[in-house]
């Protein structure tokens, strides 16, 4: 272990989706390779897709990633804000792992409570810099919002607290890059201009050398550094945080595969739970909310939400729940997961009005339960057997409803525990609670069981992320200036 200590490192950029989460993720990696003990910051994170560390806490699905690219356990105080979007207006506001409420944007950015959240930020990246060496920290969208930045907590001002060597990307595949990066750092004060050590030009397509000229361009306008150009990529798979990475599965039904529908709800959590599914060769798996691209899929699947009956009745107003109803008639597999396992039962309540003012929504009545929505939050990782199968499997839970079955019947999966999971109705209608559990090969196996008689690629899915991991720190090494990058953080 190198015992070198070394100032932070921080990613921010000239906007959102410019692939922060992703160069961080290999900076934690290149860390880690060079024998330090590195581990990743965001203050605060906006998405639907969270994780459960193994204390029980919740924290932004992309800093777990992060986490494990540095190959350290993932903790809460790596994402201490969460904010958990339920509608346009309102977010679940999640502090240090804990759902402590919550509150519409005009709320989250006006009140008063922006000082508590930022000691808050502070404390837990100070506890994280007491352990850890160096800190790999990511912002979010643009540091130069004018108008939010003095109550920003998560950007230049964490920054600035940590002495983190911060370095602004732009994804050029957007363009404009030179006005959006002139246009940053013009934008910035001393204080925060101090803090910046360079600029990373990410996504180029092409020869990167056919920028060189307007590499130097930037450096004249900005005074900075441009550390590296990085070129645009596809075969380096390393889950995505943002539902903007949607955009890139939106696809329909193909000839020679088994097709598996996600369908697209407008508060879609947790779209990594299919990511390892998505990979199998047997499989076209597409996200979808068009009854006649549902209606030519073998698998549906009804995946976690943030907002379960605001989801259940956009379905049944758009006629997607009749295309689910009408493909299960033909014999299809359903399946729901989380928020769609509760939308797959008979019946959803919220006397406590948790997710909206309605106390009562049917469900769709494929399975024999009910669910009652719950102020308290569950999340927990665990270990299970999926049905009768002997081989251990894992995956995790986060949600805000208890459902109980209106008629015997078999679980999905039983706890290392002898608890039990899920509703089985029969190998083509089930329900689970457990986000991951399609991570498992023997719940994939089971699920393409009736429609193929090819037999899976059985890899171990873990070493394939960790190779993913090593193919981008790679690829970041080859460039960028790493020598630049070292200099800047040594102490």
């Amino acid at each position: 272990m190198n015992t070198k200590k070394l100032r932070p490192i921080m990613f921010v950029g000239t906007g959102s989706d410019v692939g922060k989460s992703v160069i961080t993720a290999g900076f934690c990696r290149i860390f880690k390779q060079d024998g330090y003990q590195p581990a990743p910051f965001k203050a605060q994170n906006m998405s639907l897709n969270s994780f459960v560390t193994a204390d029980g806490l919740e924290l932004g699905r992309a800093q777990a990633v992060q986490a494990e690219a540095a190959r350290v356990p993932c903790e809460s105080d790596m994402n201490p804000v969460l904010l958990k979007p339920t509608n346009d207006k309102t977010s679940q506001v999640v502090l240090n792992g804990k759902p402590v409420g919550n509150q519409s944007a005009y709320e989250y950015f006006m009140a008063n409570d922006r000082r508590e959240l930022f000691s808050a930020v502070k404390e837990a990246f100070d506890r994280l810099a007491a352990r850890y060496s160096p800190i790999v920290m990511e912002g979010a969208g643009s540091i130069s919002e004018l108008n939010l930045k003095h109550r920003d907590i998560t950007n230049l001002r964490i920054a600035a607290h940590a002495g983190a060597a911060t370095y602004l990307i732009a994804d050029i595949d957007k363009g404009g890059v030179f006005g959006s990066v002139y246009g940053t750092i013009a934008l910035l004060t001393p204080e925060e201009r101090a803090c910046m050590k360079g600029i990373i030009i990410n996504k180029f397509r092409g020869d990167g050398r056919l920028f060189e000229e307007g590499k130097r361009m930037l450096e004249d306008l900005t005074g900075l550094p441009v550390v590296g150009i990085l070129p645009y990529f596809r075969d380096i798979h390393i889950e995505q945080e943002d539902s903007v990475s949607l955009e890139l599965k939106y696809r329909s039904a193909v000839e020679g595969k088994v097709n598996v529908a996600v369908i697209l709800l407008k508060r879609l959590s947790n779209f990594t739970d299919f990511d390892r599914l998505e990979k199998d060769p047997r499989v076209n798996l597409y996200y979808t909310n068009e009854p006649s691209e549902i209606a030519k899929a073998a698998v549906i699947i009804i995946p976690g939400s943030k907002n379960t009956i605001g989801d259940m009745l956009a379905i049944k107003n758009s006629g997607v729940a009749k295309a689910i109803y009408d493909a299960h008639k033909l014999g299809k597999t359903v399946i729901g997961i989380c928020g769609g396992y509760q939308m797959l039962g008979e019946s959803i309540l919220d006397p406590h009005h948790v997710e909206s003012d309605m106390e009562e929504l049917p469900g769709l009545g494929l399975l024999p339960v009910k669910t009652i929505l719950q102020s308290e939050k569950t999340t927990l990782q665990c270990t299970f057997r999926f049905r009768q199968s002997d081989e251990q499997c894992s995956g995790y839970e986060i949600h805000m409803g208890e459902t109980t079955a209106l008629q015997p019947g078999e679980p999905v999966a039983v706890f290392s525990d002898g608890r039990h999971d899920g509703y089985f109705r029969d190998g083509r209608t089930w329900g689970t609670y457990l986000h991951g559990i399609m991570d498992n090969q023997v719940v994939i196996d089971h699920i393409l069981s009736p429609y193929t008689n090819e037999e899976g690629v059985r890899y171990d899915y873990q070493e394939f992320k960790e190779q993913q991991y090593d193919k981008l720190a790679e690829l970041l090494r080859a460039h960028i200036d790493m020598e630049l990058i070292y200099n800047s953080i040594a102490e």
